[in-house]
């Protein structure tokens, strides 16, 4: 008999190690060897693939991948028949959103939008550039990047470029200017149509995507758990922060408590010296893989 199998593919260069941490935090052990391009997962229902996160829609429209993560501006930019199922936004790798920017010279006359008519453009990001000028009635020429793209508009080789960035500081350093921003993107997990239609490979995403926004809101929580005597209860409950509200029980046959709660881990610094303070004792800080609630599940 066929053993069910979900075929996932993991994006391979800059979010590849960021990945693989969020899937171990979410419960599953994905190695990867340096000799192919099939990394080994401890769960025998899933098989996985690395893919370029530029043809990972590709792959995923066409069924040879039930589920992938990419990014918002490759399944834009492919125009794919794909279902992004949730957002993934990796705090290892940047606090912001990556940023698809209209960028040219200082000294340029290209001062907006509008002004790119006529003129021509390099950049990855081809056929969502076309379509967004063309949705405005600015026509441009619109040119493929193999890479250095910034090179190409300070060489005066094109006029203006689309290139991503989080910051604007490599692009600033190439005495450029960005004049408008054409999409802000973020990670997706995105799954095959057919693959969310079959019952048993529904049932598996969901369980992924459960543990993966799990893993996503435990990242910067860590766990708090002290000793606290009665007659300091109160005012340790008072100070302390929770998700929800602090979890007190009753120590056996003492007149002391054992409060637990989840704080962020930026708090805990200040929060820590001012619970010695107030009487807390034996103060635990413990990391956290997952937070998952009733909200995180797909229906």
């Amino acid at each position: 008999m066929n053993r069910k199998v979900l075929k996932l593919g993991i994006p391979k260069g800059s979010l590849e190690s960021a990945t693989i941490e969020l899937f171990q935090k979410a419960g599953w052990k994905i190695t990867v060897s340096s000799r192919n391009y099939f990394p080994s997962v401890d769960d025998e229902e899933i098989y996985c693939t690395l893919v370029r996160a530029q043809e990972m829609t590709r792959y995923v429209e066409n069924g040879v991948l039930d589920v992938g993560l990419t990014g918002l501006d490759w399944v834009l930019e492919s125009n794919a028949d794909v279902e992004m199922v949730i957002d993934l936004v990796y705090s290892k790798i940047s606090t912001r959103k990556a940023k698809w920017v209209l960028a040219v010279p200082e000294n340029s006359p290209i001062k907006t939008l509008e002004d790119c008519a006529g003129k021509s453009i390099s950049t990855e990001l081809v056929n969502f550039t076309r379509r967004y000028f063309a949705e405005r009635n600015i026509p441009v020429k619109v040119d493929f990047s193999w890479g250095a793209t910034e090179a190409k508009v300070v060489e005066g080789l094109v006029d203006a470029i689309v290139e991503v960035t989080e910051t604007g500081s490599t692009i600033k350093a190439h005495g450029l200017k960005i004049i408008h921003t054409l999409l802000e993107s973020n990670t997706k997990l995105i799954a095959n149509k057919k693959s969310l239609a079959d019952s048993w490979k529904k049932v598996k995403i969901r369980q992924i995507a459960l543990l993966l926004r799990g893993a996503l809101n435990a990242d910067r929580l860590v766990g708090l758990k002290m000793n606290v005597p009665e007659e300091n209860i109160e005012k340790v409950v008072k100070v302390l922060p929770a998700l929800t509200s602090p979890t007190v029980s009753k120590l056996f046959n003492t007149k002391w408590f054992s409060v637990e709660t989840v704080i962020h881990e930026s708090v805990a610094r200040d929060l820590i010296p001012e619970l010695i303070s107030e009487g807390a004792d034996g103060i635990i800080e413990y990391p956290l893989n997952k937070v998952v609630g009733r909200n995180d599940a797909l229906p």
